[in-house]
């Protein structure tokens, strides 16, 4: 019977959290740059 990876299973688990934590960190950066990109776009009246 074979024993068990368990470096495997770390590795495993620990790319799942970094990947997990960098996709957080994406929605923070979208999340910041649509909070402060909206004011300008709404606040420069273009007479056409």
């Amino acid at each position: 019977m074979a024993k068990p990876n368990y470096q495997y299973e770390k590795r495993q688990k620990d790319l799942a959290k970094k990947k997990k934590q960098e996709e957080k960190q994406e929605e923070k950066r979208q999340r910041k740059l649509d909070k402060s990109g909206v004011p300008p776009t709404e606040t420069p009246n273009q007479p056409s």
